[in-house]
């Protein structure tokens, strides 16, 4: 074993543990944290068949609202697995959104996708909805649970990166300290860090998480009571302040959080703007920074949740670390303008959790694990570099020297928002929807990396169905628009249980899909392979190199 503990622990001694629970009896992958990237990531291993913990060391569920928005691109995910009428039925629709704050808005409406609206949704909403969802799929949740120590094996992946395509040995032992103070040690094939910015994964298998330091904090809060005729006053000056979702029922069941019928206003104070963001945030000093932006403290009383966020930025040296992988913010962090941390975690989870799945079950063809960090690092740095930029126009407006060039700089942006290009540019880098990742081979066609269109598609007898309505299973798609009639015997009998077949008779007519004769449709809703080739040898041909290589061998290859 090659040991990597938390600091914390000791690294020279090993703690006392409880080795005889049976806490660990066939688990094949531990994710660390139930936030929404830890439970969504938990789901999405137990759909494949995946035998998943999820060690959380608070001792229950989250009922503060702290993250508010799913963009876009989330809320297409949801809908890949079924769940998004859950979501919608608790969340708000709102079409347009923001860059920096920027008069005018990003409109997501116009965007290439049926969800062109960010949805208002307290994260302690959306974690309730995805524990719903890995309890559905019996994922074993422990709360109250704390990790203090992890070792990986020298064996199987080496610890330097490399996959085994799931037939190397080695594992990961994590000592978890329990309510009681007792450590145990769980053993398990991977290992996923899903704990937060001071992630204890992160550290103990030493990745590094370089960056800047916090220079600028902002200030939370969300109120049971406002004064509706101040609000607009207040937004003209600057500050944030939009309602929570409607009162409900169970608004004060523990287990569901304290969220309905609340409003969040979000403020920039220049006489606050660098106090640390872990000192502790008043009632008092709230209405004071109210009073100062816009002469009234808007009548906020209630507070239900206050709290100050800072401007660290930082982005893990590497996602995956032999049998150790980083996902959300444990692998990155940064200001929350736009509303993106959240969300670029659930795209980790996604993408993540089908490649975790095909080397637990022992199908991953080679390199497959290696390309999460290869496509979600880029990512990850997209949404540090754009945050940093948004924090920058917010902040140069206020400090004295440079406010009015700032002024007139974020004019000169607004203006810019309004031709449609520009806006659409940036809203789909905002929304996520213009994620791609580039295919490794450069002949490829244009649809490789992009995310799958989803278009309504029919077959012959079958009433009209979305490509979304087909992907709830978590496994790949392969979409055959030429009408070849060995093609669903050919992937059934190779790549049946991870492959399904859909042989198309009519679909929705777009540009980016004329000439294509099939789509091969990853788990996560990006496309893997996509061919104009006419000729039905050469297609079949050229079909199953790209299964082997998406899907591994077929079965008996």
């Amino acid at each position: 074993m090659n040991a990597v503990r938390d600091p914390a622990v000791g690294a020279g001694t090993r703690p006392d543990t409880d080795t005889g629970t049976d806490a660990d009896a066939g688990t094949e992958v531990i994710v660390v944290g139930a936030g929404p990237t830890g439970l969504l990531l938990g789901a999405e291993l137990a759909l494949g068949g995946v035998r998943v913990q999820i060690i959380e060391r608070r001792a229950t569920a989250q009922r503060d609202s702290r993250a508010l928005t799913l963009h876009p691109r989330s809320i297409e995910l949801m809908d890949q697995r079924g769940l998004v009428e859950r979501f919608l039925a608790r969340g708000r629709p709102v079409p347009g959104w923001h860059f920096a704050g920027l008069d005018t808005p990003l409109d997501f409406s116009a965007l290439d996708t049926r969800h062109g609206y960010t949805l208002f949704l307290a994260q302690a909403r959306t974690e309730q909805l995805l524990e719903e969802r890995a309890r559905e799929l019996d994922v074993t949740i422990r709360r109250g649970h704390e990790v203090v120590g992890l070792r990986q094996d020298a064996g199987g992946d080496g610890g330097d990166g490399a996959g085994d395509g799931g037939s190397g040995a080695g594992g990961v032992e994590v000592d978890v300290r329990g309510p009681d103070g007792v450590v145990e040690t769980v053993r398990a094939r991977y290992v996923v860090g899903c704990d937060g910015g001071r992630s204890v994964v992160r550290r103990a298998a030493g990745i590094g998480f370089p960056g800047t330091d916090e220079t600028l904090s902002g200030a939370l809060g969300d109120f049971a009571t406002v004064d509706p005729a101040a609000l607009d006053h207040a937004r003209a000056h600057g500050v944030l302040a939009v309602p929570l979702e409607p009162e409900a029922a169970d608004t004060e069941d523990p287990a569901a959080g304290r969220t309905g019928g609340l409003t969040r206003i979000v403020l920039l104070d220049p006489e606050r703007m660098r106090t640390p963001a872990a000192e502790p945030l008043t009632l008092d000093e709230f209405r004071a920074s109210l009073l100062r932006i816009c002469g009234t403290d808007c009548g906020v009383a209630g507070a239900r949740w206050l709290s100050r966020f800072g401007n660290a930025t930082r982005l893990a040296a590497r996602y995956r670390s032999g049998r150790v992988l980083l996902a959300g913010d444990a692998a990155h962090i940064h200001f929350p303008a736009a509303g993106q941390g959240l969300n670029t975690g659930l795209q980790d989870a996604m993408n993540l959790g089908w490649k975790l799945v095909a080397e637990v079950n022992g199908w991953a063809p080679p390199g497959l694990l290696d390309s999460y960090h290869a496509e979600r690092h880029p990512a990850g740095q997209a949404v540090t570099e754009n945050t940093e930029v948004q924090t920058l126009l917010a902040e140069l407006t206020l400090l004295p020297s440079y406010q009015r060039p700032a002024a007139a700089l974020r004019k000169l942006m607004a203006g810019l928002l309004g031709i449609e290009e520009v806006n659409r540019r940036l809203a789909g880098l905002v929304s996520a929807l213009d994620t791609g990742y580039p295919p490794a081979d450069a002949g490829a066609h244009p649809l490789a990396g992009r995310r799958m269109p989803d278009i309504a598609l029919t077959a012959a007898g079958s009433a009209a169905v979305r490509v979304y309505e087909l992907l709830p299973h978590g496994r790949f798609l392969l979409l055959d628009l030429a009408g070849d009639d060995e093609m669903k015997r050919a992937v059934d009998t190779g790549w049946g249980p991870r492959v399904a077949a859909f042989t198309v008779t009519g679909h929705d007519s777009r540009a980016d899909l004329d000439g294509v004769r099939e789509i091969l449709v990853r788990p996560d809703g990006h496309v893997a392979w996509a061919t104009c080739t006419t000729d039905p040898q050469a297609r079949r041909a050229e079909r199953a190199r790209a299964l082997a290589d998406w899907a591994g061998l077929p079965a008996g290859g």
